[in-house]
């Protein structure tokens, strides 16, 4: 491959700082970075900034990592083509920082880069921070990505990785193996200081957006066309997911757990739910609006409306933290509503009878139909 062009005084920080750099970008002497945008691939260092031309099409061509003392900026408009399967994604690591600064009338658009497009032609957008989880430990113990394989987690809950706003990510999914694919976005012990607004997954092959830990407050989600599970959160998350719009998904439209090796495990998930929309929609698989799964932990989930499945809440039997979490009072849902469901509107057959209130709910806005804060960024609707 290429060198880098390199100024003077950019080699001379690179020798005193051992600081590694994109091998076609090139750097100013004040640590400014300018991409190249036929072969977008490489990292930000400590020090280095650099932000994107709108008016470019970028072409990722492989990994692209922010770590520690960096930061990407991408303005609206920008537009980003993946090509290259599970080399290809965005990841910021802990300390990076990333600002997705899209509009509604121009959000940054990150797509495959092929003729014809499918589910899983590229990674997706991975960030790392250092909030809770429950994966490593329970006292603020770290973990490793499981895409990416980059450090998160700890004990900075208000901890920041940017501003993500008007991003719509496209054609996401690309796996390893059948047990370990990319999402649309992965969000791994992602603070409360980063903003993460007005997010769209649009035809995942796996997950559209999960959450493994952190304590991110994200707002305004869409996920169309998720070949898993459409948001997943885990890991001892406990932020919130305020508005969201789910359709056309295989699995559940949300699937919430506690630890997948551990259901008991500390800190305990604490999720918020608020004002969320589930729709079924045309995409085959198993049916169900909403799964509380490997001890579930606490969800607080208000405005719900669930559309079109063959069961509104899975919950199995032999999940015993789970259905514990629910017969202790950790799981409510208030107010909830159940839309042409074929089946069981929830699993739980345990003693606690208040759970679940029934009521009107209008969901992300419009009950089944289209929410209208999605109007102009997003696609597919």
């Amino acid at each position: 491959m290429k060198k880098l062009i390199l100024s003077t005084l950019a080699i001379a920080a690179l020798v005193f700082t051992s600081c590694s750099r994109d091998e076609d970008s090139t750097p100013t002497p004040s640590g400014v970075v300018n991409i190249n945008s036929e072969d977008f691939k490489g990292e930000l260092t400590a020090g280095q900034s650099a932000t994107l031309d709108a008016s470019k099409t970028y072409k990722l061509t492989g990994s692209f990592i922010i770590k520690a003392g960096a930061t990407l900026t991408i303005p609206a408009g920008t537009r980003i083509e993946a090509t290259g399967g599970t080399s290809s994604y965005i990841a910021v690591a802990q300390d990076g920082l990333i600002y997705i600064n899209g509009t509604a009338t121009s959000p940054v658009v990150m797509t495959s880069g092929k003729s014809v497009k499918a589910t899983g032609d590229w990674g997706g957008l991975v960030i790392c921070g250092r909030a809770n989880t429950n994966k490593g430990g329970s006292n603020g113990e770290t973990a490793t990505s499981e895409v990416g394989d980059l450090t998160y987690g700890g004990t900075e809950n208000n901890d920041s990785s940017g501003v993500i706003k008007y991003l719509r990510v496209e054609y996401t999914g690309a796996a390893f193996n059948a047990d370990k694919e990319f999402n649309g976005v992965s969000l791994f012990g992602v603070g409360a200081g980063t903003t993460f607004e007005y997010v769209q997954a649009y035809k995942s092959g796996d997950d559209g957006i999960e959450f493994f830990g952190g304590a991110v407050n994200a707002k305004y989600l869409i996920a169309l066309h998720s070949e898993d599970d459409a948001l997943d959160f885990a890991d001892g998350f406990s932020g919130s997911i305020e508005f969201g719009y789910i359709k056309d998904v295989a699995k559940a439209g949300i699937e919430g757990s506690n630890n997948g090796d551990n259901g008991s495990a500390l800190p305990t998930t604490n999720a918020t739910l608020k004002n969320i929309s589930i729709v079924k929609g045309a995409l085959a698989g198993q049916e169900h609006g909403m799964y509380i799964k490997e001890g579930g932990g606490k969800w607080t989930a208000q405005n719900i409306y669930i559309q079109d499945f063959a069961k509104g809440i899975k919950i199995n039997a032999t999940d015993a933290p789970a259905n514990a979490s629910i017969t202790n009072g950790f799981i409510t849902f208030s107010p909830i509503q159940f839309s042409n469901i074929a089946g069981d509107l929830s699993e739980y057959a345990g003693t606690n009878t208040t759970y679940m209130t029934q009521g009107t709910a209008n969901g992300a806005g419009n009950n089944g139909d289209t929410p209208s804060w999605a109007a102009g960024w997003t696609v597919g609707l």
